[in-house]
C-alpha cells in the first residue's frame, strides 16, 4: 500500500471513529444521570429518620406521662406511621390552613381547648366521609347522636356534612364527656369509644385517667394519633414537610344566601344565583338532593360561589 492510499485510510478511520462517538454521545446525552448539584441536594435532604420525641407534651393542658415507655412507644408509632404517609399528611396540611380557622373559632366560642382541632384530623382527616359502621361527615356522627345533639337528618338534608353545625354538634358531646369524666383527655377518648362504654371500662379496670386503660385497639391509638398530629402540625419542617404558603388551600370566599322557602330545584336556584349545580352542592354537600323541602320555614344558609370567582380563585 502506497503512502496515498495509507492517507485515505487513516482519514476514513478517523471519519468513522468520529461518526460512532457522535452517535453515541447523542443516544447517551437523552439518558444522562441527574445533575451533580441536584443528587448532591437529595443526598443532603432526603433521610429516612426516626423524630427525637418531646421531652414534655401536654393535651389541653393534661400531661402526656412520656415518662411511662408505653405511653412514648404509643405516640412514636403515630408519628412514624403519619410521618411517612407523606401523600396523605401533605393533604393534611393543605386542608388545615383553610379548615381550622373555622373549627378554631367555634372552639373558642363554646370553650374547648384548641387542641381538639386535632381530633378532625384523626376522625375524618378534614373531609365528609362514611365510616363502615355509618359514621358520617367531618366529626362522623352516627345517625342517632347526631339528631341528639341538633343535627339534622332527612331526605334533603344531613347537616353531618355541615362544617360549621357539625362542629357546633361535636363541641356539645365534648364539653357533656368532659363534665362526665372531668377530665379533657377522656373527653377525647370518649368521642371514640363512647362515653359509657368508657365509664364502664374505668369501673371495671379501677383506675381514673387514660394512660392506664386497656381499650381496644383503635382507641388505644386514637389519643397518640392525636397527639401526633399536633406534634407534626405545630411545626411540619421538625418532621420533613416543607410546604409554602402558595401551597396551602386557602379559605374559599362566598357569599351566604339565606333560605326560608322550599326549593324545588336546586339546578335552577344555583343558575339563578349565578352558579351552577356543582359547586352548590361541593360548597353545601348537606344538601343531599336535588331539591330542598321546607315547610316549617327553618332559615338555612347556602354558600355561593359565582362562575367568574371560580375562575379567579386559586390556592
Amino acid at each position: 500500500m502506497n503512502f496515498k492510499n495509507k492517507i485515505f485510510c487513516y482519514i476514513g478511520f478517523t471519519v468513522v471513529i468520529f461518526i460512532a462517538a457522535l452517535s453515541l454521545w447523542i443516544i447517551f446525552s437523552n439518558n444522562k444521570p441527574p445533575h451533580k448539584n441536584k443528587t448532591e441536594l437529595i443526598r443532603k435532604n432526603y433521610k429516612i429518620y426516626a423524630p427525637d420525641l418531646p421531652e414534655t407534651l401536654y393535651f389541653a393542658n393534661e400531661k402526656v406521662p412520656l415518662e411511662n415507655y408505653d405511653t412514648r412507644r404509643g405516640l412514636d408509632y403515630e408519628i412514624l406511621k403519619i410521618m411517612y404517609w407523606h401523600s396523605e399528611t401533605i393533604l393534611y396540611l393543605k386542608r388545615a390552613n383553610e379548615i381550622f380557622p373555622i373549627v378554631e373559632k367555634i372552639l373558642k366560642q363554646y370553650k374547648i381547648p384548641d387542641d381538639f382541632k386535632y381530633l378532625l384530623v384523626a376522625e375524618s382527616g378534614m373531609v365528609n366521609t362514611t365510616s363502615p359502621a355509618g359514621a358520617k361527615g367531618y366529626w362522623q356522627f352516627m345517625k342517632n347522636t347526631a339528631k341528639e345533639y341538633g343535627l339534622e337528618i332527612n331526605d334533603d338534608v344531613d347537616e353531618r356534612l355541615n362544617l360549621e353545625k357539625s362542629t357546633i354538634a361535636a363541641c356539645k358531646y365534648i364539653k357533656d364527656a368532659y363534665n362526665q369524666f372531668n377530665s379533657w383527655t377522656l373527653a377525647a377518648a370518649a368521642y371514640n369509644i363512647g362515653k359509657d362504654a368508657l365509664k364502664k371500662q374505668l369501673q371495671k379496670q379501677k383506675v381514673d385517667n387514660f394512660y392506664d386503660l386497656l381499650l381496644n385497639r383503635e382507641t388505644s391509638r386514637y389519643i397518640y394519633r392525636i397527639l401526633a398530629y399536633k406534634l407534626i402540625f405545630s411545626n411540619p419542617r421538625n418532621y420533613g414537610f416543607v410546604l409554602d404558603t402558595a401551597d396551602m388551600y386557602k379559605p374559599v370566599k362566598t357569599i351566604t344566601i339565606s333560605v326560608d322557602t322550599s326549593i324545588t330545584n336546586l339546578i335552577d336556584f344555583a343558575q339563578k344565583q349565578g352558579t351552577n349545580y356543582r359547586m352548590l352542592k361541593i360548597l353545601n354537600p348537606w344538601l343531599i338532593s336535588n331539591k330542598l323541602t321546607n315547610k316549617k320555614h327553618k332559615t338555612y344558609k347556602i354558600k355561593i360561589i359565582t362562575l367568574q370567582n371560580r375562575k379567579t380563585y386559586h390556592f
